[in-house]
């Protein structure tokens, strides 16, 4: 949709070096498809190499603690820095995603980054709405949900639900008590 506004806007994605390939093949596509260039966004190799050097490559399995500092050096951080060089972003949150997503609005001033506008577009669309359009414009999409991955983040840290799941227990699939976030929405309040 936002092509057809402004084909000149920059777009942004995350690495965090763990991510599935079908996510590397669904960027290159949307970058065929639509003639765009995607800024790819990295963790911060130091920080990441430290964290690995004292807690091992999948910490995350160890701890909620441990899980939230991954996703605050391969996400949050990254994120956080990238965000002053815009006046704002837009996000594919839904409300219906999470607890901590319902009181979403489609305009916010996102506090967490500086008070730059966040531009929530799909806020109030259904996972339907979402795959009824994806399919009636021909939208590229990650291959893994054709295989049971509602939700999809690294590699190591999502799993495909089986019916009947709530479509977010596929991500940290080992935490029962999870918000299932990874704190680019709220605030965990890491500190390394």
């Amino acid at each position: 949709m936002f092509m057809k506004i402004n084909k000149k806007a920059r777009v942004f994605t995350l690495d965090t070096g763990r991510l599935n390939e079908e996510t590397y093949e669904v960027m290159d596509t949307i970058r065929s498809k639509y003639g765009i260039r995607i800024e790819v966004i990295f963790p911060d190799k130091h920080d990441v190499e430290e964290m690995v050097r004292n807690h091992g490559l999948n910490l995350f399995y160890k701890s909620k603690d441990n899980r939230f500092l991954c996703c605050d050096i391969r996400k949050v951080r990254p994120l956080k820095n990238y965000l002053p060089t815009l006046d704002g972003w837009i996000t594919s949150i839904r409300r219906d995603q999470t607890e901590n997503r319902s009181g979403s609005k489609k305009f916010e001033i996102d506090e967490l980054h500086g008070g730059i506008l966040k531009i929530n577009p799909l806020v109030d669309w259904t996972s339907k709405e979402i795959w009824e359009y994806i399919k009636e414009h021909n939208v590229p999409y990650n291959k893994l949900h054709d295989i049971g991955y509602p939700s999809i983040g690294c590699a190591p840290c999502t799993r495909a639900v089986k019916d009947g799941e709530d479509p977010r227990s596929g991500r940290w699939w080992w935490e029962n008590d999870s918000d299932k976030e990874c704190g680019l929405h709220i605030n965990h309040n890491i500190n390394p």
